[in-house]
């Protein structure tokens, strides 16, 4: 009896094993989106997963299923889940590329330079003024050419990216400023001065489109903002200690625009060689891009982007923020000479403050933000710099007001990484270059206008009318960012 149990149970056993079970398939490599920075690949669809099962209705057929957006569908629970998922995000780093260190690099460098010149002014503008014999609101005239150079821009931002890739367009906006601080070396008449600040502001709204859009589509592109923008801030620090060291010791107010000089033409060769290959890795990915783009017309693309919400708010944003920040800078050294009696030779220092609160906010409190969300976060900024800028306009005391302006400068930091990382989620991708053009030269036309109504109103009533003018700026942006569309995710 027993024995015929046992040899029963070894027969049932070597049935079982030599039974095969049919496996899930591995699943190949995804398929990753395609983004404006990104080397594409063949596309690769994921091998749909079969089961065996022991019914007679089991069938190793797959149905034929269309391309899902993870993003865009809700996960199901494990009795729900049927399908695979077929995409996921694949945004490229420093590394993946390897160029694109370089490239970062590249675009750090060039808003140095800008640093450089939109902060100069703030110490300079006494002795340009001593110089050349004219007031505040004369002197102020160097704010509307920057004006005028940054709206003339934002129509051709995309179709010279599109005619001359990023390489040349970027040493193109480097070779305007290049032009552009010829004048101020060769302390030209004033009117010329001027008219060359319409270079500067064009080529630097060319270099902070493609920049800002570069960033923007790259892993963690908060914290490559934020490195992008507080390499602005760095050269906002280094411009005023030089022009004032350089002007207190006797030499040409101008003579500081050899500096720049020297960056933009640095800057030309570094970007063409580091973005010269861009395109090619793109692969076939930037073409079809450029070609559906070409087809919808230049014009009618602008048009697209002029007709998005995200793009007007985010340009009257941009111009509130811009105009707050250069305003400050520019005015704050005349307010202190003017209403607090203080030394031209040693409150031209104070700017330097106010720019390193803005390098050290962007470096350090751009990476929090992620974490907090930028959202939430920019309104706890703007609010603390208003309650600051208070503290500057109220409290009679130089060293007071100079470190309530650098806590200013330290909460605006982070205000434009955050700005920009949010415009561009809300923007396609066809929209991301022309979208960013506008809000860039539209709303950084603010950084000339605002500093031009503030030397208006300073001739009429005084320079404390900058303190007014930057709280009232700030409220403007609380109001934009209020009315601003969270973040969507997109679906191409």
């Amino acid at each position: 009896m027993e024995s015929s149990l046992f040899a029963t149970l070894v027969q049932v056993e070597s049935n079982s094993l030599a039974r095969e079970h049919t496996l899930p398939a591995a699943p190949q490599r995804v398929l990753s989106r395609t983004y404006p920075a990104v080397p594409q690949q063949d596309p690769i669809e994921l091998t749909s997963l079969r089961y065996s099962r022991n019914d007679n209705n089991s069938s190793n057929a797959t149905t034929p299923r269309e391309e899902i957006d993870l993003e865009m569908t809700a996960p199901g629970t494990p009795a729900e889940s049927s399908e695979p998922v077929d995409a996921v995000d694949a945004l490229p780093g420093l590394n993946d590329p390897p160029m694109n260190k370089f490239r970062l690099t590249s675009c750090c460098l060039q808003n140095v330079m800008a640093g450089l010149t939109d902060s100069a002014p703030g110490a300079l503008i006494p002795y340009m003024e001593a110089d050349y014999d004219i007031g505040y609101a004369v002197v102020s005239l160097i704010f509307i050419g920057n004006a005028m150079g940054f709206i003339m821009a934002a129509p051709f931002v995309d179709q010279i990216r599109q005619r001359l890739g990023r390489a040349k367009t970027i040493a193109l906006s480097q070779i305007c400023m290049g032009v552009g601080y010829i004048p101020f070396i060769c302390t030209a008449p004033f009117p010329l001065v001027a008219i060359s600040y319409f270079l500067l502001g064009f080529g630097c709204a060319i270099q902070l489109a493609i920049g800002n859009v570069f960033c923007a589509n790259l892993r963690n592109n908060t914290t490559m903002l934020g490195l992008m923008h507080g390499s602005y801030g760095v050269g906002g620090i280094v411009g005023p200690l030089v022009a004032t060291a350089i002007v207190s010791s006797g030499a040409v107010w101008s003579r500081y625009y050899l500096l720049t000089l020297g960056f933009a033409i640095f800057n030309t060769c570094f970007s063409t060689w580091s973005f010269w290959n861009y395109e090619k890795e793109l692969g076939g990915v930037e073409s079809n891009i450029l070609t559906e783009t070409s087809s919808r017309g230049d014009m009618s693309m602008m048009l697209l982007a002029f007709k998005s919400k995200v793009v007007i708010l985010g340009a009257i944003f941009i111009f509130a923020y811009q105009g707050a920040e250069v305003s400050i800078s520019g005015w704050v050294i005349s307010f202190l000479i003017s209403a607090r009696n203080g030394e031209p030779s040693s409150v031209g220092y104070v700017t330097s403050g106010f720019w390193a609160g803005i390098t050290i906010g962007r470096f350090c409190l751009s990476p929090i933000s992620s974490r907090i969300g930028e959202k939430l976060f920019v309104y706890f900024l703007v609010i603390g710099a208003a309650v600051f800028q208070l503290l500057v306009w109220l409290v009679p005391n130089i060293v007071g007001e100079a470190v309530s302006l650098s806590i200013v400068g330290l909460l605006l930091g982070p205000v434009y990484p955050c700005a920009a990382a949010i415009f561009t989620r809300n923007l396609s991708r066809r929209e991301q270059v022309s979208g960013m053009g506008i809000i860039s030269a539209f709303g950084s036309s603010g950084g000339a206008m605002a500093p031009f109504t503030t030397g208006l109103l300073a001739q009429a009533v005084g320079t404390f009318v900058m303190h007014p003018v930057a709280i009232g700026l700030f409220t403007a942006m609380l109001v934009c960012w209020f009315v601003l569309p969270d973040a969507r995710k997109r679906t191409e």
